[in-house]
């Protein structure tokens, strides 16, 4: 009989040390930095997104990353500084699609999350009022605190800087660019560079469940 239990009591504690490995793997937290790889038409720049200090807009901009919403859309506008030559932002995401657009984000502000625009940060594009940011988004090429907030001004949510590929970012800058209206004119790359495909290079991917309309449609 004790050599029974002796059996039972050994199978149970194996079953024990089998199980923990998965158990643990499953609540592995995600990591506060996050890198990702843009691979363009021009290069590779890679971005470090905080999840920790931004986690609305890193998150959000993640999603677009992992349902592969970037994939294949490009960096259309080079906004470059008349008072300070070779410095400005680039502009790139899904631009009006609609069928890649996910649903806005709350507004994260910089005097909130501390992460402020100096050079080589990527924050999130939005429209004339806040909590409207989707997938679009720009690059500093040097410092630009006009749009951090201050006061009644919500300012622009940076979330990462670049870690790696700034000269391409600066290639980017330097692009010919014309047409446009409003804020945009004469901002317009003539010929924009593809952003071929965006990844993650650690942290767990969490695609959303909403659907992929522009698989449907657009020519790969």
């Amino acid at each position: 009989m004790k050599k029974s239990v002796h059996i039972l009591a050994f199978a149970l504690f194996s079953l024990c040390l089998f199980h923990i490995p998965t158990t643990q793997a499953a609540t592995r937290p995600e990591p506060d930095i996050v890198r990702v790889e843009l691979v363009t038409g021009m290069g590779s720049i890679t971005v470090a997104v905080d999840r920790k200090r931004a986690p609305k807009t890193a998150d959000n901009f993640l999603t677009y990353v992992d349902d592969g919403r970037f994939d294949g859309t490009d960096f259309y506008r080079a906004a470059r500084s008349k008072a300070r030559p070779g410095t400005g932002y680039v502009q790139g995401g899904i631009r009006t699609n609609l069928r890649r657009s996910l649903p806005p984000i709350a507004h994260e502000r910089t005097d909130v999350t501390g992460i402020t625009h100096l050079d080589a940060t990527i924050s999130m594009a939005r429209g004339n009022s806040v909590d409207t940011a989707k997938g679009n988004f720009f690059i500093t090429v040097g410092p630009t605190p006009h749009m951090d907030a201050r006061g009644d001004y919500a300012g622009y949510a940076a979330f990462g800087r670049v870690v790696s590929g700034m000269d391409v970012v600066k290639r980017i800058l330097a692009q010919p660019s014309g047409g446009g209206v409003g804020p945009m004119k004469g901002q317009m790359i003539l010929k924009p560079v593809i952003l071929i495909r965006a990844k993650r290079l650690n942290g767990t991917p969490h695609p959303s469940k909403y659907p992929k309309a522009w698989l449907l449609w657009e020519k790969k």
